[in-house]
């Protein structure tokens, strides 16, 4: 593993531990040249499918991309990075279950908008601003209008 302060590749695992939920290995390193520490997590590699953009191009998913989407919207939000994993793990979880080689860009996007509505509506309607590409202000209304009705039509 490289070394993030000196960038040396050799290194001796100090510490291992199982995460929470079992599926990830956290390993505290040290350097053997500068003996800086630092976290590695390891996971298994699953095999998810390709993601098909609104142009047809096809990428790999990427679980880094996904968090920083959310990360944006749950700005100045109170909501923790591990809120906002375990969103991303579920969506990866979803994708692994659909069985599909090839899923289009929209349905994470859906999958996401689904967990931030039930986590925080300011969120929600931040992600849904920018994913949804409102053309104008009427859409963008539309969208709250359909959130406060989905919440009995209280207001506050």
């Amino acid at each position: 593993m490289k070394c993030p302060f000196c960038g040396y590749l050799e290194d001796r695992v100090v510490d291992s531990r199982l995460g929470k939920d079992g599926e990830v290995i956290r390993r505290r390193r040290e350097c053997l040249k500068c003996g800086g520490r630092y976290t590695t997590y390891e996971r298994i590699e699953e095999i998810l499918p390709l993601v098909i953009k609104k142009d047809g191009r096809r990428e790999p998913f990427d679980r880094m991309k996904v968090l920083a989407g959310i990360q944006k919207a749950c700005e100045k939000r109170p909501i923790s990075i591990n809120q906002m994993e375990a969103i991303v793990d579920r969506v990866e979880k979803r994708l692994e279950e659909s069985g599909e080689r090839e899923v289009p860009s929209s349905m994470i996007g859906e999958a996401v908008m689904e967990e931030l509505r039930k986590l925080d509506e300011v969120a929600y309607v931040r992600f849904a601003s920018v994913y949804r590409e409102f053309r104008d202000i009427e859409e963008f209304m539309e969208e709250l209008k359909v959130l406060l009705e989905g919440k009995g039509g209280k207001q506050g």
